[in-house]
C-alpha cells in the first residue's frame, strides 16, 4: 500500500503491525505526481518535498514483523540532486495492472466527467493504469457532453460500470457551536499531543502567507492564531 492517508482504519492498524501489511508513506503531492508520470510514461522525477527528511535517509519500515518492532523491509534512501541552488530528491512514479476510479458521468463512449473535488487525483490514477475501469452514476449516449467538459477521454478508459446506492459516509461528525475554536480529536495524552502540533504551526503562520495544510489536524491551525 502506497499511500499518503490511511484514515483511522483499525483493521489497517492491525494488518500493519503485525507484519501482514506492508505500507509505504508519501506526501500527498509526491504521490499525485507520482501517478501522472507514471501514466505519462515518465519513469521518476525530482522533487524538493521531502528533502532532509526520513524520506530522503530511508528506512522508513515498510514491512514489520509479527511483534510490530522489527523491520523487515525499509524504504530506500533517495538520490539528492541540486538544481540552480535548491536540493531536490529523486521518486519513482507509478503504474499499475488496473486502475479503480469513481467518477461522476461517462458517455457510451467512455468519455468521464468529474464532479468537484474527485478531479483531484482520479485523472492521474486512471492514466497510470494499463486497464482503466470506471465506475460512474451516470451513462449518456455519445455526443451528449461537452468536449470541452470532458476530464478524462476515452482513450484512457477500458471499462465503465453503472453504479448505485450510493452513500457518503461520515468517519466523525463534528459540530461547530459559535464562538468556541474546532474541537481537536482526542483524549488525554493523544489530544495534548494534537494540539501541541496545531498550536507549533500556527505560530509559523504570518499574515499574507498562502498555506497548503493538508487533511485534518493543521487545518484546526487557524483557531489558535494571534
Amino acid at each position: 500500500m502506497i499511500s499518503s492517508y490511511v484514515g483511522e482504519n483499525k483493521e489497517f492498524e492491525r494488518q500493519y503491525l503485525t507484519g501482514e501489511l506492508e505500507v509505504e508513506l508519501c506526501p500527498q503531492g509526491t504521490l499525485a505526481e507520482k501517478l501522472r508520470a507514471g501514466g505519462a510514461g515518465i519513469p521518476a522525477f525530482f522533487t524538493s518535498t521531502g528533502v532532509g527528511t526520513l524520506i530522503e535517509e530511508g528506512g522508513f519500515p515498510i514491512l514489520l514483523g509479527k511483534n510490530g518492532t522489527d523491520v523487515i523491509i525499509g524504504a530506500e534512501p533517495r538520490e539528492r540532486r541540486n538544481y540552480d541552488g535548491k536540493d531536490y530528491i529523486l521518486e519513482k512514479s507509478i503504474t499499475g495492472d488496473f486502475s479503480l476510479v469513481k467518477a461522476w458521468k461517462a458517455d457510451t463512449k467512455g468519455n468521464v466527467m468529474f464532479r468537484k473535488t474527485a478531479r483531484n487525483f482520479n485523472p492521474d490514477v486512471a492514466t497510470a493504469g494499463r486497464t482503466c475501469i470506471v465506475e460512474v452514476e451516470e451513462i449518456v449516449a455519445e455526443g451528449e457532453l461537452d468536449p470541452d467538459h470532458i476530464h478524462l477521454p476515452a482513450v484512457y478508459v477500458d471499462r465503465i460500470v453503472l453504479g448505485e446506492k450510493y452513500e457518503k459516509r461520515i468517519e466523525f461528525k463534528t459540530m461547530h457551536v459559535e464562538g468556541q475554536a474546532v474541537q481537536i480529536p482526542g483524549k488525554g495524552d493523544t489530544l495534548i499531543g494534537r494540539e501541541r502540533i496545531v498550536r507549533r504551526a500556527a505560530k509559523e503562520l504570518k499574515d499574507g502567507m498562502f498555506v497548503n495544510l493538508g487533511i485534518g489536524i493543521p487545518t484546526i491551525c487557524a483557531s489558535f492564531l494571534d
